[in-house]
């Protein structure tokens, strides 16, 4: 492997370290006893659910191509989970609201287990089946497990800034080091083992049945409208209504939807764009630097949510407008420097630049979950906070199933210069949302205000 690799990663790892180590009780917040326990119980089941995700990710393709099933065949297996996710993700999140939050949690590793087993037929129908159940498993990853710690935080009382510590460290072990790791240890099960490529499902599987356990174990319920007189479809009026009632949920949501669209749509291009003229790339490694990145995006954004200022709003414009850069570099790249004609052989310098671009991508993917969970938990309301931040997905997966459908109708600069377009989008909408939060915020003061000066001219009157 090229000594180029390993510069990249050891830069990125002593930056990760040197940010870790060199932090000072300013860049802390101070919490008790109570909420540290509580705080590394949902890292622990987090991570073992982010376990069970990233040990699957890596093989799904190349388990179905051992099957002997063509790239179409794969690409429309792809399309029935993230279909899935966006058919069924909305009504599993209103039921989470309504049956409550840990049975989410619950029926996401039972779904997810179920459809780790599937991997062992090579019929196409029933690897279909395992799809679907794939896709309703990841809706429920990513608004069960977090409405769940929002509403039991708030219940137990903590402070609201503590949230932010609970969400960078879970970016940061979940997002970060538990993908390193899991790709290290799928590699030992399938290279050094030689058990196949289903056994990181296999494996996957048990850490999922493992955070099960915990969760039973450990977890107490919550609601977010448990009321009896309220069906699936109120609910969804009732989540609707308050995305087009309140800008500020709107903009989050089209801030997200764009942010984690272009971010799906990279997942598919990486490859390719670092390999135009099949040059031999080391794809694991590879994928362990882009996750370190992560790591270092995640320790920065646990630093600037440390404090009080800048605030989220404010500094998200400006990683919108970084990782827009990041991902025009191949597009920049194919303009400025002359492609090669020989096929195999090692990265191309092209590919060397546009690496580095993907690392800073990678970087703001860190710095955004932390930050996006933090917003999500100022502005969506906690009776329908599954059910909202499901619709979210919607045109998340509209737009990803557009793309794996078309992925071959349009070159690949045109793919990455959408993106790029997208994440500049996502930074003026960022911006708009900072001034709706500041107006609202300085109408609620003078409100009180008034209020307070109100009752103390009259007393009597109420």
């Amino acid at each position: 492997m090229e000594i180029f690799y390993f510069i990249v990663f050891g830069g990125l790892a002593a930056i990760v370290a040197g940010l870790e180590l060199s932090k000072s009780n300013k860049d802390r917040i101070n919490t008790s006893s109570a909420f540290n326990s509580f705080k590394n119980n949902y890292l622990l089941v987090y991570s073992l659910m982010m376990a069970g995700d990233w040990l699957q990710g890596p093989y799904v393709y190349y388990l179905y191509s051992t099957y002997g099933f063509g790239k179409g065949e794969i690409g429309q297996l792809f399309i029935a989970g993230f279909g899935s996710s966006m058919l069924f993700g909305t009504i599993v999140g209103s039921l989470a609201d309504k049956q409550g939050r840990k049975r989410a949690s619950i029926t996401y590793c039972i779904t997810y287990i179920l459809s780790c087993i599937t991997k062992h037929s090579p019929q196409y129908k029933v690897l279909m089946v395992g799809r679907v159940l794939g896709g309703i498993a990841t809706s429920l990853l990513f608004s069960a497990f977090e409405s769940w710690l929002v509403a039991e935080h708030n219940k137990r009382g903590f402070e609201q800034q503590w949230l932010s510590v609970t969400f960078s460290k879970a970016i940061f072990l979940g997002n970060g080091l538990v993908a390193i790791l899991a790709g290290l240890f799928g590699n030992y099960l399938v290279d050094s083992l030689s058990l196949g490529p289903v056994a990181p499902f296999d494996a996957a599987a048990c850490f999922l049945a493992i955070g099960m356990a915990v969760i039973i174990s450990s977890w107490s319920e919550n609601y977010g409208d448990p009321s009896e007189n309220k069906d699936l479809i109120t609910q969804f009026k009732n989540a609707a209504s308050a995305i087009a009632s309140d800008e500020k949920i709107a903009l989050l949501g089209a801030i997200q939807s764009l942010f984690e669209g272009s971010m799906y749509t990279f997942v598919f291009l990486w490859t390719p764009a670092l390999s135009p003229n099949e040059e031999e790339i080391p794809h694991g490694f590879i994928f362990a630097t882009f996750m370190l990145a992560s790591m270092l995006g995640s320790s920065v954004a646990s630093r600037l949510l440390a404090h009080s200022s800048p605030k989220v709003e404010s500094y998200m414009q400006i990683v919108f407008v970084i990782s827009s850069a990041a991902l025009m570099l191949p597009v920049v790249t194919s303009f400025l420097v002359a492609p090669s004609g020989v096929k195999g052989g090692s990265i191309s310098f092209s590919g060397c630049i546009q690496l580095m671009g993907f690392c800073t991508f990678e970087a703001c993917v860190g710095i955004f979950w932390p930050s996006i969970m933090k917003m999500r938990s100022q502005y969506i309301p906690e009776e329908a906070r599954s059910t909202i931040m499901n619709f979210f997905r919607i045109p998340l997966n509209i737009f990803v199933c557009l793309v794996l459908y078309n992925v071959d109708s349009f070159p690949m600069t045109v793919m990455f210069g959408m993106c790029s377009v997208f994440l500049f989008v996502a930074s003026i909408l960022q911006r708009r949302l900072m001034n709706v939060a500041e107006i609202h915020k300085t109408r609620s003061q003078e409100w009180s205000a008034a209020k307070e000066m109100t009752s103390e001219a009259d007393p009597l009157n109420p």
